[in-house]
């Protein structure tokens, strides 16, 4: 038996691990094992060495890994409606099952996981990022690598009536150093109270370009959920990140927050907090004295 099928093999049963933990309503073990078979996909994707697959298997891969957080992310939601479920999983079985001779179209409306590091449950408390030492193995250049510039933004959910949805036009951000920031992005999530996700995670495309001490991004961001739907407490985060060639990985600059009586249509600016990311938000301190801003639009759409 080759490499490559023993590879395969391995993550066909990882797949059915997880899924079976999902079955028996073992959540959290459900979880660990989704998000520890798609950073392994993820390094495949990202490989430069790898020559075990094809371009179009690794971006089927990608696919795959995408499909995984987003279960995880179901999973981890505490509404009743499940944004990825378990018969969708499913249906990926013969997929990753047949990966070197499937030939299909992927069943699912989905990209490639962005090409970031995918942290193990845990890891993202605990890793300051400018901590990782990468010869020491808690990261490498295929786990850290730039984002894809294209972004990975979904479009505007369906209208239901009486439900408003929320368009964020992330217009620029205000930074002292901003010149300097290499391949800028912002990565757009929704969390409750505990910092549990309540959305898919949603990266922009690099910024179209700096001045002077803004960055601008001129892009809509469209919240994946009807406002009515997210529970009190809910609050929208914006974690700004740039790609820093010497350690060979994207880093978290600063992050902003808006709460849910901060929606309302029109524009708005908020204030940039120093990382690591507080999604709890206990302890925040403010990134700077200086009036340097998140600037935002809002648009409501209520049918």
């Amino acid at each position: 038996m080759s490499d490559v099928t023993k590879t395969v093999q391995k993550w066909h049963a990882s797949f059915k691990k997880g899924t079976d933990f999902d079955s028996w309503g073992q959540l959290v073990e459900a979880i660990d094992e989704y998000q520890i078979l798609a950073r392994q996909l993820q390094k495949e994707v990202q490989s430069s060495n790898s020559h075990d697959f094809t371009e179009e298997q690794k971006k089927t891969l990608g696919k795959i890994a995408t499909c995984l957080e987003m279960r995880s992310t179901s999973l981890q939601s505490t509404q009743c409606h499940e944004e990825f479920k378990l018969e969708d999983m499913k249906k990926l079985d013969p997929i990753i099952t047949n990966i070197l001779t499937y030939n299909k179209d992927f069943p699912f409306d989905v990209q490639p996981v962005p090409l970031r590091k995918i942290l193990a449950p845990g890891e993202e408390e605990n890793l300051l990022d400018e901590e990782v030492d990468v010869a020491a193995g808690i990261g490498s250049s295929q786990s850290f690598n730039t984002p894809v510039p294209g972004g990975t933004l979904l479009p505007r959910l369906p209208s239901e009536p009486g439900m408003t949805l929320l368009t964020l036009n992330i217009e620029k951000i205000g930074l002292k150093d901003a010149g300097q920031c290499i391949d800028p992005y912002v990565t757009i999530s929704v969390k409750d109270l505990n910092g549990v996700d309540l959305n898919p995670v949603q990266d922009t495309p690099v910024a179209t370009h700096k001045e002077d001490t803004y960055i601008h991004f001129s892009v809509d961001v469209e919240i994946q959920k009807h406002l009515e739907k997210l529970p009190k407490g809910a609050a929208i985060f914006f974690e700004f990140k740039h790609y820093k060639p010497k350690k060979r990985f994207t880093s978290t600059k600063c992050f902003a927050f808006m709460e849910m009586d901060e929606i309302k249509p029109g524009p708005i600016v908020i204030e940039l907090y120093r990382k690591p990311t507080d999604f709890k938000r206990k302890k925040l301190n403010l990134l700077t004295k200086k009036p340097l801003y998140l600037h935002l639009h809002q648009t409501l759409h209520k049918d």
